[in-house]
């Protein structure tokens, strides 16, 4: 349904329309004289949470923040309106590179452009009317908050879940910083696009690895209320396998190479081992007389990046380490080879080459000369190369092998049992269960973030600074002292740098790299249960009064990194006896992207839509009503195909709905038309239906319906006058204010519920329901002839379907249909559907 269709001629205030200006500046003065949606932890009324993810100040809203906002305002409003107390707050996710970068061109703070976009930001929300409690507001930049955050960052170190290490680690070249894994998208940096390439370092990680299997398990209760691609994208991205850790023994060397892997049961098809070539593993292994080679070798391979290292069309090279392994089943010697297809952080850094069940491994050994055998039997129509599927096992051991363990015959289950079973016994290997996620990268080595509270002394080592020295501010560097050196820009601030230890009282340095902005962004929402307080992070007891949160509106783009990090830290504070639960968010809501042309919009494309002059052309509650009225929420919203002059012309129609009533607001509605206070109470039960299912786009057209049913009824004989014009005017204006809450509230006014503007239809209150009202006198009956309509019959909702099926073979438009043919089968769905096979 286009907003602006109607089928019924407008009555006297047929040219009537509202000031937009106008009416926007009126009712931000009366919200913020009034402040609705201030939540009161005292309240006795239930509490919901809603919330939206964190935005960070880049400038002035944009379409996407439009959509997001529109979509959960919808939400949030409507628990208002059913009687919740509703925490709905708003802050800003300060700290980061746009910021730096910004002051480095712009030779100044990064908080001077910071607080300058947030103040636009606030202002450019309240304009849109977005229900947010503005009380509670705070910023992940201000000291008041990050001495918390750096608060359980120490909380974390004190249990050894944060610790130093070092290892290669993801650079991106052009912002000067390492990134975490899932940071990486696509082998480009997620925030400037740069290609990532790798280098050692000594970084900060939070072990979260100690929770991958809790991470995983929590999906099971999430999967029915978040969506299906970010409960799948997580699972993922943890990765959990069954597998086992298998040893190798290479002559000379004590340690004994170790791999994981899933498959156990071919490891009478492993006829070769590959290291990755960048990994310490690889170098500790290679032989004197072929060191040269693995080193040339390893130095051209770290040019490419991981993904294009594990690209599936990319040629497969490697060196032979000049060192054999003998495989603890067969007992045979197998030789080594460094490899580029292997990443160093994956497993143990080895992995068995096992080509006949493994496409990788099979294009190796074929580009080497490397045997190849089966160990899995492959259907009859297999005419691939590796098969990694079910089967019989053969080959293990091969006709004639005198190898202490058969497996032949098995089936792929039952021979991972008993070749682990057989390596444990051997202690040669072991089951274990191995998980692709890895600990969190959260080091930076950038200006504008929290610093690391760590201070390191040559006797003490890594020592806490102590919770009354909290929080660990930075210095005052802008401009050129920010440019990134390969090292933290706070390296260069000599006086803040060099302290004394507090444990010794000597000479020491402070940590000079600042936190990943995810760890900001991963306890903001308890915060804001308790945003003022000053001796604590945040209050628990009113932590766990408002959370879990309800629902949780964001993008999908934030499926694994937001929000896996969200999850793993309340699930430690959880374990400190800080939160009472261990998921954070019962609910999500991921919106799709607003597009133009079919593309993401883009200045260089010339498809970009400014919001600001939609905002000024159409106004506030135009815009709002296309986002939302455009489809389901998760869907793309392309603007060039939107119609926001077609939703202004709509809302200027029920506008004047409520001009036209001349019933007083005390009339009784009971005795007014039944046909519309049915169609009122009807809209009304499925409103509430349409919220919680979140359907909005649907909502807006039952809206609409009820507006054209509402013209139709003035205008056909009912009258302004009619108590159910009012009803259904009120109704229009309530179920509005979830959507166009400017219209809702002129609406609201003009029909003498808010004359002195003490009030507001946002808080008015979910229209009652008479429920005799939803019972149907009738319901329409189809039915089909050979799968056609061929009739449509008014029947009672309880009748039988012995006499609906009499009714439908006596319609005489269904005889027509029939046209004497013999009835085979009559399919009965009473009171809706009859089906008649001829």
């Amino acid at each position: 349904m286009n907003p602006e269709q109607s089928t019924h001629p407008e009555s006297s205030q047929d040219a009537a329309t509202y000031d937009i200006a106008a009416t926007e500046t009126k009712w931000q003065q009366v919200w913020d004289d009034l402040q609705p949606f201030r939540a009161d932890d005292d309240s006795p009324r239930e509490k919901r949470y809603a919330l939206t993810m964190f935005p960070y100040p880049s400038g002035d809203l944009h379409m996407g923040h439009a959509e997001v906002f529109a979509l959960h305002d919808v939400v949030a409003r409507y628990w208002w309106q059913r009687g919740y107390e509703v925490l709905n707050p708003m802050g800003f996710d300060s700290f980061g590179l746009p910021a730096e970068n910004a002051a480095i061109r712009n030779d100044e703070h990064p908080d001077t452009y910071t607080r300058a976009n947030i103040a636009r930001s606030i202002e450019s929300c309240q304009k849109y009317a977005a229900s947010f409690d503005w009380t509670r507001t705070f910023n992940t930049s201000d000291p008041e908050y990050y001495r918390w955050t750096q608060w359980l960052f120490l909380k974390f170190y004190e249990r050894g879940l944060a610790y130093r290490k070092n290892s290669p680690v993801n650079w991106c070249p052009q912002d000067q910083t390492v990134l975490a894994n899932e940071q990486v998208v696509n082998g480009f940096c997620e925030r400037c696009g740069a290609e990532v390439t790798k280098k050692e370092l000594t970084q900060w990680y939070f072990k979260i690895t100690d929770y991958a299997q809790e991470l995983l398990d929590g999906l099971d209760e999430l999967e029915s209320t978040w969506p299906d691609r970010v409960v799948t994208a997580q699972r993922n991205w943890i990765g959990r396998s069954e597998g086992a850790h298998v040893d190798f023994v290479v002559e000379g060397r004590d340690e004994p190479i170790t791999v994981y892997t899933t498959r156990p049961d071919t490891i009478f098809g492993t006829t070769f081992m590959v290291v990755a070539v960048d990994s310490p593993l690889a170098a500790d292994l290679v032989s004197d007389g072929q060191r040269a080679s693995f080193e040339a070798y390893r130095d051209e391979i770290r040019k490419a990046s991981d993904i294009e290292r594990l690209a599936t069309d990319r040629p497969k090279t490697g060196v032979d380490l000049g060192i054999t392994a003998t495989n603890p089943v067969t007992g045979a010697q197998i030789p080594v080879w460094a490899t580029d297809y292997v990443l160093a952080d994956y497993g143990t850094g080895a992995v068995m080459g096992v080509p006949g069940g493994d496409q990788r491994d099979w294009e190796f050994a074929t580009q080497m000369g490397l045997p190849i055998v089966r160990t899995t039997e492959v259907p009859a129509d297999f005419d691939g190369e590796a098969y990694s599927g079910e089967g019989a096992t053969i080959n293990s051991p091969a006709p004639g092998s005198q190898a202490p363990l058969d497996i032949n015959g098995m089936a792929v289950a039952d021979a991972k049992s008993a070749t682990i079973e057989f390596l444990e016994q051997q202690q040669t290997g072991q089951g274990t269960v191995n998980f692709r996620l890895r600990d969190w990268l959260l080091s930076r080595q950038r200006y504008w973030g929290a610093p690391i509270p760590i201070i390191h002394c040559p006797v003490d080592g890594e020592v806490p600074v102590p919770d009354d020295q909290l929080p660990v501010t930075l210095p005052m560097l802008k401009g050129a002292d920010l440019k990134p050196k390969g090292t933290s820009p706070l390296g260069g601030a000599a006086e803040w740098v060099n302290v004394a230890c507090p444990t010794c009282g000597g000479p020491a340095t402070r940590d000079t790299d600042t936190m990943d902005t995810f760890v900001d962004s991963s306890w903001y929402m308890f915060r804001y249960c308790s945003p003022n307080d000053d001796t604590q992070a945040f209050d628990t007891d009113k932590v766990n009064a408002w959370m879990p949160i309800n629902l949780y509106v964001g993008g999908v783009e934030h499926a694994v990194l937001h929000l896996l990090y969200g999850r793993f830290f309340t699930k430690v504070l959880n374990d400190m006896g800080l939160v009472g639960f261990r998921e954070p968010w019962s609910a999500q809501l991921n919106q799709g992207f607003v597009i133009n042309q079919g593309k993401k919009m883009s200045k260089s494309l010339g498809n970009g839509v400014n919001l600001g002059d939609q905002l000024g052309a159409f106004g506030v509650d135009a815009v709002r009503l296309t986002l939302v009225f455009a489809g389901p929420p998760e869907d793309d919203i392309d603007w060039a195909n939107m119609s926001p002059d077609g939703s202004l012309r709509f809302l200027q129609r029920a506008w004047r709905l409520s001009g036209d009533v001349t019933s007083a607001p005390e009339v009784d509605v009971a005795t007014g038309d039944v046909a519309l206070r049915r169609t009122t109470a009807r809209t009304v039960h499925d409103a509430a239906e349409l919220v919680e299912t979140y359907r909005f786009n649907v909502l807006v057209a039952r809206v609409m319906e009820l507006v054209n049913a509402t013209r139709k009824a003035i205008d056909s004989g009912c009258g302004p006058a009619d108590p159910a014009v009012r009803e259904a005017t009120e109704t229009v204006a309530i179920l509005l204010s979830l959507v166009a809450p400017y219209t809702a509230e002129e609406m609201w006014e003009r029909l003498g519920r808010n004359p002195s503007r003490q009030t507001t239809v946002a808080r008015a209150g979910w229209p009652a329901v008479d429920e005799a009202l939803l019972v149907e006198d009738t319901v329409t009956a189809i039915v089909q002839v050979k799968g056609k309509v061929k009739g449509r019959l008014e029947v009672s909702p309880d009748i039988s379907e012995a006499d609906l099926e009499a009714a439908a073979l006596a319609d005489e438009g269904v005889q027509r249909a029939i046209d004497g043919a013999t009835v085979r089968k009559v399919i009965v769905r009473a009171p809706k559907l009859v089906n008649i096979v001829v």
